[in-house]
């Protein structure tokens, strides 16, 4: 769990834009809105001028208990599966990694639709995707609960499942596989900081390719308006989201963010995975 939140802190700010991106054009065709946000750092520039400096930093406080949660239970699952010994067998890194995201981010969706929510919201000019305008974290928690009772905490769990069991059996199958191709290229020492960087980031084409669709499915479903029974205005569901997002923007609509996505991936597995294995030391 503190593995997952000290890494949090450091890629929280490209987790703000990726979700801003994400919702950008929301089931509108390519070229017919506006686009406040253009590409990573354009979107880094206008999120400091709608929010200042802080504002790279909305959501933490919900992304750190989510991290927290979800890392916290998928880190114990895959370890359990390694003593078991499960990992040894062919498929076997791939099947524990994708178990263990999914039971994570059952425990971990409530703390990651306040987090969406709260990435969203912004000033009217530059506003994309519904705007939900809670005032804090716990506010957010009470109002979700007060309107939709407890199963609304739960709302697009749907989306997360299907997204952190593919993002981390791609991980945590791929890192270390990256990290030995780099080192057998000779590019790095075997070891050394930049061959534990480069096999991050070379993980992270794979991931960031096979996790985009799911990520921005995900992020849509936790920020749709619902009605009173707690139904969503947009989605019907996983499925339907899907193919209202290729039906109406394309199929790289399903591949919004994905720059964000990849520049998140290689620094977070790195910091993550390096402060997973330094805690279980002490």
């Amino acid at each position: 769990a503190a593995a997952g939140c000290l890494a949090c802190v450091l890629t929280n700010p490209l987790e703000v834009v990726k979700t801003r991106l994400q919702l950008q054009g929301e089931l509108q065709p390519p070229g017919t809105y506006p686009r406040p946000y253009r590409g990573v750092l354009r979107a880094l520039g206008a999120v400091c001028r709608a929010d200042g400096v802080r504002g790279l930093q909305k959501g933490l406080a919900a992304g750190l208990l989510y991290q927290g949660l979800m890392n916290g239970v998928r880190f114990y699952c895959y370890s359990r599966a390694e003593d078991a010994g499960w990992t040894r067998y062919p498929g076997g890194t791939v099947a524990a990694g994708a178990i263990a995201g999914a039971v994570g981010a059952v425990v971990g969706s409530p703390a990651y639709l306040v987090k969406t929510h709260l990435q969203a919201q912004t000033l009217a000019a530059v506003a994309v995707g519904h705007q939900h305008n809670h005032e804090s974290i716990s506010g957010a928690f009470e109002s979700i609960y007060k309107q939709h009772g407890v199963a609304g905490l739960w709302r697009g769990v749907t989306g997360a499942i299907p997204r952190v069991a593919v993002g981390s059996a791609a991980q945590l199958a791929t890192f270390a596989s990256a990290k030995d191709w780099v080192c057998e290229r000779q590019w790095f020492g075997e070891g050394s900081w930049a061959a534990v960087l480069a096999g991050g980031m070379v993980s992270g084409v794979a991931v960031a390719v096979t996790m985009t669709p799911f990520d921005v499915v995900s992020t849509r479903l936790y920020n749709q308006p619902v009605e009173p029974d707690g139904t969503g205005k947009l989605y019907r569901g996983f499925l339907d989201c899907v193919l209202q997002i290729a039906g109406k923007e394309g199929l790289l609509g399903l591949y919004k963010g994905i720059g964000a996505v990849y520049l998140r991936l290689g620094p977070h597995t790195v910091l993550s995975l390096f402060f997973w294995d330094e805690l279980r030391k002490l």
